[in-house]
């Protein structure tokens, strides 16, 4: 299965309320499709984000890098695609929007390869299960409102959709308020449901993180996520051994060498990593095999299309973090057909059986949002 071609698009899709996490505002997010094509007639798709308005430069990276390494090699090969993919670009990657460019050629082969096969992406890596726990995120900030009423009304909705597992924004106000919020949020909840918290690296030292862990302590707090920077592996390792709850990162890490060195460092009891960051589905169960090796469980981050496969294909996979749609706060699925949107019963996601990741593009959305 010779790949032929590559190419990619960059979609910006718009959020319809004023957004916010601790440290930037949220008015757009931007995607990076890619699509692989082979002389099999087999055409595999990937995809990544780029953020806010990284995404015709990651475009870049796989149109003008990306397929020039590709065409002409075997889409099976997925190892040694990845390897000469990583080793091209050392001087340009490594990191950020080349490494995300990897991953959505490498989610682009995978796609291709389950499909050549007829079978799904978590039954092609190993399944273990054919339906994964997902919780409810959301909690942002959103200024056109009471942040006590948006919680409410936020926790609410989702526990009335069936999920017992939800997690919610910290950081983006003072610690005293931010206590309010999670007191309001396990109110509603309940006190049998598992409720995490996201810093977005809010506490820029590990007196301020710890102070945070302390007055959200009682509420139950399931994990702590990403409470100063994720290259700060010193500081974090010292809030992991004193926080008194498990402490969560790995969402913008790259590659099995960094989550090695999360591990390493005691910086974390659960890791979240991003199959569209870290390099890809190849590198992904590299750095979950690695995670069960030291008996970690791994809680990717966004992106749940892909990593209801992931979770379901490893023995570690803890949940899928999920977004509604119409709480518009992670919006790819508005360029999905709404007949091959995931669904969640009563917090469970059943993986799709499409060949594939089973993501089906609407082309008129894809259109109605392209920038690039």
């Amino acid at each position: 299965m010779k790949i032929t071609g590559v190419r990619a698009a960059t979609v910006a899709i718009p959020v319809k309320r004023p957004t916010a996490i601790s440290t930037r505002q949220l008015a757009v997010r931007e995607f990076v499709l890619a699509w692989l094509e082979t002389d099999a007639g087999i055409e595999g798709l990937g995809y990544t984000y780029a953020g806010t308005l990284g995404g015709r430069v990651v475009q870049a990276c796989v149109e003008t890098v990306l397929g020039g390494i590709l065409v002409g090699e075997d889409a099976r090969y997925t190892e040694r695609l990845w390897d000469r993919m990583f080793k091209e670009t050392l001087l340009v990657g490594r990191r950020g929007a080349m490494m995300r460019a990897i991953g959505a050629v490498d989610l682009a082969l995978w796609d291709a390869l389950g499909k050549w096969r007829g079978e799904p992406l978590y039954r092609l890596l190993g399944a273990y299960r054919d339906e994964v726990p997902a919780y409810a995120s959301g909690g942002y900030y959103r200024p056109d409102i009471d942040p006590l009423k948006e919680i409410e009304g936020e926790m609410s909705r989702y526990v009335a959709r069936g999920f017992s597992d939800f997690k919610i924004k910290v950081g983006g106000r003072s610690i005293a308020e931010d206590r309010e919020r999670v007191r309001l949020a396990r109110e509603v909840i309940g006190p049998k449901a598992r409720l995490a918290l996201d810093a977005n690296n809010a506490y820029n030292d590990v007196a301020t993180a710890l102070r945070a862990a302390e007055a959200f302590a009682p509420y139950d707090i399931w994990w702590f996520e990403e409470p100063t920077y994720p290259d700060s592996l010193p500081n974090s390792a010292k809030i992991a051994a004193s926080a008194p709850m498990p402490v969560a990162t790995g969402e913008i890490e790259a590659t099995r060498w960094g989550f090695r060195d999360i591990i390493q460092a005691g910086a974390a009891q659960i890791l979240q990593p991003d199959a569209v960051v870290l390099g890809g589905i190849t590198e992904w169960i590299k750095v979950a095999h690695l995670a069960a090796a030291h008996d970690f469980p791994v809680a990717p981050h966004w992106n749940a299309n892909v990593h209801a496969h992931l979770v379901a294909a490893v023995p570690n996979g803890l949940t899928v973090e999920y977004f509604h749609l119409d709480e518009d706060i992670y919006n790819f699925e508005r360029l999905i057909d709404p007949e091959n949107r995931l669904a969640v019963v009563n917090g469970m996601i059943r993986v799709p059986d499409q060949p594939g990741i089973g993501v089906i593009l609407n082309a008129q959305s894809v259109e109605q949002y392209r920038i690039g």
